[in-house]
């Protein structure tokens, strides 16, 4: 005889035997055979809720003692401190609303979509992979997959029993609340970030060949399965390709580059999509709605920006959103100001006047704003990302309109937004952009923010007051042809050494401009098997597409007579020897007649390539002299001349000149 608990009675030895049967029930350890009956009875004890189960516990043993189990008499206060009952009801909110079926699942219509189908035409596959960023529901998605392979309903009030895997789950099934709890006997999961060694595999495969306990269907879930190592996925794929008729595998992954390619092929692969912020701003109202709690659109459309499309991150956000703003009573919403401090983000409409105080050249007052916004603790990187934000909105407005009508924008945010696309051009919102987001990659790795912010939106605004390729030509003298407008200068086309008309075009890179003269010479054309000229050996070779051969004889050959069937040169030196005898096999193969081709040791003209070059140079001093090029190099200080091209065709070459393109990245004194 022995006394339990703080009971003044004792245990008699058929209640030892009945509370030891309990406890290895409980403990899943059986030691007795058991019927079917039996089992489903401890398995309605072992997969109840908790609080159902600590009821039954609590009625059991006071019904043993004849003395009834009372409640906290001190009102709060017990022997481990305060009491927690008002307190173990709390649940954070990415708990307390995780979606438990396919309905519930916000924003993944394509996956619920083709697992609909597939359950109900009876194809279920035998593993899936789960792939997507933090907070999307993987891992929910993998626990209502295990409830639906297992779904188990009795039959009552005239409706039949369901018995098959079913993804329309009405209500709680004999399997499902031990499965959303994680305590299911038969659905198992693995965390492969702490269970990454081929022992931990090994495991797996041994006990799936086991028939499951309870439950239908075995499931195995093995999160942040890329984390595996390379034996554990080498030992998974046997199992993976021919698993047991009941075992069900579901891989989930923020890294799906990561998971080998003999897996994925052997899973069904779901993207999961981020969550649209005007969705979720809307799943946010509801959960708001049902915790009675009062908060401004605004603000929910700020969480759910700030959550970049993760329902977690946006439940997380709003759980402090929700506490932060319990300092103003029950009475008073949540405002976006409020959103603001906690989060430590700009003012949207501060962050604006910003912009627009760069872009109109007012340096004074941009960095004036900018240090009011740092004073009151925004990160300086995160006002250049807020404002490169606004510059892709307003190009976004710019160029298709009809992105006003997302919800996801307040009305301050769409009335600003077109303001700035009708003021600024498409070059100048595109430079914005790039110096903004150069700008902050600069931050990240500079020990002064606040100084290298200011710097940035210096060099903004003086960019932002460049002209444009457009204005810049109309300088110049040039139409939006890029033909010479009317003007005192003289013609921008003009013979040179013989070799055609001229023509130049602009290009600035680094501050810097670049007059291009472009110059293009026929390329000769072979003429059956009859080779009239050197050159035209040289474009047939091109022809053939026997590059290397072409490029031999403009660099290596230095001609001293050629004649159909016959030839003879210098080779340069630094030449293939076996040039002459390669040379001799291609002609003989491209027109069907013997050639002679022998090397002298003197005597050759200079090769095609330095014939080309001399002509280059010639052609190069000659434009310098030129009026409009003498003007536009006076225009922009420091432009060279790098190329010569000529052209029959002068409006060709203006046609294919590159735009105009700026690079802040080189350093000036500007800057």
């Amino acid at each position: 005889m022995r006394e339990v608990g703080g009971g003044r009675f004792t245990r008699q030895p058929g209640q030892v035997r009945k509370e030891a049967a309990l406890t290895s029930l409980g403990g899943s350890s059986f030691s007795l055979p058991l019927s079917l009956g039996q089992w489903r009875a401890a398995a309605s004890d072992i997969y109840a809720p908790a609080s159902t189960r600590a009821q039954t516990l609590s009625t059991s043993l006071d019904h043993e003692r004849m003395t009834p189990s009372p409640p906290n008499a001190s009102g709060g206060q017990t022997l481990f401190g305060p009491d927690a009952g008002e307190m173990a009801d709390y649940r954070v909110l990415a708990r307390k609303y995780r979606p438990k079926t396919f309905a519930d699942l916000i924003g993944q219509e394509p996956m619920v979509r083709t697992l609909e189908n597939a359950f109900d035409l009876g194809r279920i596959h035998q593993a899936y992979l789960l792939t997507g960023v933090r907070g999307v529901g993987k891992t929910t998605t993998a626990r209502i997959l295990a409830r639906a392979f297992n779904y188990e309903l009795p039959g009552r009030d005239a409706q039949p029993p369901i018995n098959q895997p079913t993804i329309h789950m009405p209500e709680i099934g004999v399997h499902c609340q031990a499965i959303i709890e994680s305590r299911h006997v038969d659905v198992l999961e693995m965390d492969a970030a702490s269970h990454t060694g081929i022992d931990d595999v090994r495991e797996i495969i041994d006990n799936a060949r086991y028939r499951p306990v309870m439950a239908r269907t075995k499931v195995y879930i093995i999160d942040e399965v890329h984390m595996l190592s390379k034996a554990a996925f080498n030992g998974l794929l046997k199992t993976l390709e021919e698993p047991p008729e009941h075992v069900k595998f579901i891989f989930a992954t923020t890294e799906i580059d990561k998971v080998p390619v003999t897996v994925r092929s052997r899973c069904q692969r779901f993207d999961l999509r981020r969550i649209d912020p005007a969705l979720l701003a809307r799943h946010l109202e509801k959960i708001c709605q049902a915790e009675n709690v009062a908060i401004d659109a605004d603000a929910l459309a700020m969480i759910a920006r700030a959550a970049e499309g993760s329902v977690r991150d946006a439940l997380s956000l709003l759980d402090q959103a929700i506490a932060y703003g319990s300092a103003h009573g029950k009475d008073n919403a949540i405002s976006e100001n409020d959103l603001r401090l906690m989060l430590g983000v700009a003012d949207k409409a501060c962050v604006i006047d910003l912009f627009d105080a760069v872009m109109a050249g007012d340096v004074a007052g941009a960095l004036f704003q900018l240090e009011e916004q740092y004073n009151g603790g925004v990160d300086p990187a995160q006002i250049l990302i807020e404002m490169a934000e606004f510059t892709h909105l307003a190009t976004r407005l710019k160029l298709a309109p009809a992105t006003a009508d997302s919800t996801a924008l307040t009305p301050e945010e769409k009335r600003r937004g077109r303001d700035t696309a009708a003021k600024l051009s498409i070059p100048a919102l595109t430079l914005a952009w790039q110096i903004l987001m150069r700008g902050v990659e600069e931050l990240r790795s500079s020990q002064l923010p606040l100084q290298a912010a200011d710097m940035v939106l210096v060099r903004l605004a003086f960019a932002a007051q460049m002209p444009t390729p457009r204005d810049a030509l109309k300088k110049l003298g040039f139409d939006d042809n890029h033909a010479p407008a009317p003007t005192n200068l003289a013609p921008t086309t003009r013979a040179v050494s013989g070799n055609g008309p001229v023509a130049f075009s602009i290009a600035a890179s680094g501050g810097q401009a670049v007059a291009r003269v472009a110059s293009q010479t026929a390329n000769p054309q072979s003429e059956g098997r009859i080779i009239a000229s050197f050159e035209a050996l040289v474009a047939l070779a091109e022809e053939k597409r026997d590059i290397r051969l072409k490029i031999a004889l403009e660099t290596d050959v230095r001609l001293v007579r050629f004649e159909q069937g016959r030839i003879e040169f210098e080779l340069s030196a630094g030449g293939a020897r076996d040039l002459a005898s390669t040379l001799m096999q291609k002609l003989q193969a491209w027109t069907n007649e013997r050639w002679m081709v022998s090397v002298v040791a003197s005597g050759g003209a200079p090769t095609l390539k330095e014939q080309r070059d001399a002509r280059d140079r010639e052609q190069r001093s000659g434009l310098e002299t030129d009026p409009v090029v003498a003007a536009i190099m006076n225009q922009f200080p420091g432009a060279q001349i790098i190329s010569v091209r000529s052209s029959r065709d002068e409006g060709l070459i203006a046609r294919d000149m590159p735009d105009v393109v700026y690079d802040d990245s080189a350093p000036s004194d500007d800057d």
